[in-house]
């Protein structure tokens, strides 16, 4: 299950290396309805580099593999 303490927990741990670069990154909006057929989205984390993103996202799936959507605004 994705739960918003799971999240934050790796966001946590990544959070020191973004800061050390000048970046930062938060978790706004955890969605967990079901929409369609996924029902583990994270909406909403500050805009970041497509790099960035997808270092962020590898990462969270990686350790919450149900996680199934990262949307960067």
């Amino acid at each position: 299950m994705v739960t918003r303490e799971r999240v934050q927990s790796v966001l946590d741990r990544i959070r020191p290396l973004i800061q050390s670069d000048g970046g930062d990154i938060e978790l706004v909006t955890l969605s967990t309805t079901r929409q369609g057929p996924s029902d583990g989205q994270l909406r909403r984390l500050p805009s970041a580099q497509m790099t960035l993103y997808f270092g962020v996202e590898m990462t969270l799936k990686d350790e919450i593999p149900e996680l199934e959507e990262l949307v960067v605004v």
